[in-house]
């Protein structure tokens, strides 16, 4: 599960990418090419499990990245930026919106929702075409010998068409699950859920909070990310790499505090990240160890246990459930018990993201 970090030269992407996975990157000869990397989820919920456990060891889930060639119009025109997307299982595309006079806009001038909306329309101009030559040789195909699923698949493409011909991602068309067989290995990029990161300006990070909440800018991108089904944040490159640069946690406390910040904003983009994949987060906690999973969003506690071990979903009897909030709110398991706040759930119960599980089973 793989989120494709893209945007035009010069936004800022390639500095999100070390922050998230500490990577340094070389300057590569030859055409570029993709950089793999995985990131940390920074979760305050894991954080307050850590200090509350004090555990031996600690383990945060992490995110697979991947940062893409920017996506100017060498590569575009080449087309290979557009098939490492379609590899992807999501994007996050990082959209500059910062001033600085030193560092050049290939259009000339900063506008965030230019730019956001021109890369937009490259993405559906890529699957427009694919569907508009794929209904080409359907059409070539029926008049030779007439297939039922190939008929099916030409009623979904000129769907598709028409859909895409009004400058909305496909994400948006709903799609049934008999038609879903017969699209699932198409290179279609606008299917794919959409992080927008908003990187501005050191100075202006103070004007909302580390999801961009209350951030002025939000408001211009608010009827375009509704409509197109987009997750959209604030963050700052320059902040938060200046935070990573700070040796504790005290400090970066302080210096998060003094910019009015209740936690940074890589916390908030990697959780956007997990969303896009379609997964939640669970807990397992103790003195031994405390460590974060990842899980598919809507799965039952037996698979839940099967991503810790494989021994636990085959021989599962029960998992015992705590809710996340309620042991904060009582401090203690030994609390919670006394509460009746404990709770067995069978193979039936649907994980819940933040769900702290202790598996029941016998192999």
């Amino acid at each position: 599960m793989k989120v494709g970090i893209i945007g035009l030269p010069q936004t800022g992407k390639k500095t999100l990418f070390q922050i998230l996975t500490g990577s340094e990157i070389r300057e590569q000869s030859g055409p570029p090419k993709p950089l793999p990397g995985t990131a940390d989820i920074l979760d305050t919920r894991f954080d307050r499990m850590v200090a509350m456990y004090s555990p031996k060891k600690e383990v945060r889930a992490r995110v697979d990245l991947v940062l893409l060639p920017k996506m100017e119009q060498e590569n575009i025109a080449r087309g290979d930026i557009f098939r490492e997307i379609a590899d992807m299982d999501a994007v996050c595309h990082v959209v500059r919106a910062f001033q600085d006079d030193a560092i050049y806009h290939a259009d000339g001038s900063v506008d965030p929702l230019r730019d956001a909306a021109m890369v937009n329309a490259e993405l559906i101009m890529h699957d427009q075409i694919f569907v508009e030559k794929r209904i080409e040789r359907i059409e070539q195909m029926i008049k030779k010998k007439k297939d039922d699923d190939q008929l099916k698949e030409l009623v979904l493409m000129k769907k598709m068409l028409e859909h895409l011909e009004q400058e909305k991602p496909l994400r948006l068309l709903e799609i049934a699950p008999e038609e879903e067989r017969l699209i699932r290995s198409y290179p279609f990029i606008t299917r794919k859920e959409m992080i927008i990161a908003l990187n501005v300006g050191e100075d202006e990070i103070g004007a909302g909070k580390a999801d961009g909440v209350t951030h002025p800018l939000l408001a211009q991108f608010q009827a375009m990310c509704e409509s197109e089904r987009m997750a959209v944040m604030v963050v700052s490159a320059k902040v938060e790499s200046e935070i990573s640069l700070l040796d504790s946690e005290e400090e970066k406390m302080e210096f998060l505090h003094d910019l009015g910040i209740e936690e940074p904003a890589l916390g908030v983009l990697t959780r956007l990240c997990i969303n896009a994949l379609g997964l939640i987060s669970f807990l397992t906690v103790g003195q031994d160890e405390v460590r974060q999973w990842l899980v598919r969003k809507g799965s039952p506690a037996p698979v839940a246990a099967g991503v810790i071990h494989s021994d636990l979903q085959r021989g599962f009897i029960r998992a015992e459930v705590i809710k996340y909030d309620e042991l904060i709110a009582y401090g203690s398991e030994a609390e919670l018990k006394k509460a009746g706040k404990m709770y067995l759930q069978g193979k039936d119960y649907i994980v819940e993201d933040g769900d702290i599980l202790n598996i029941r089973f016998k192999v």
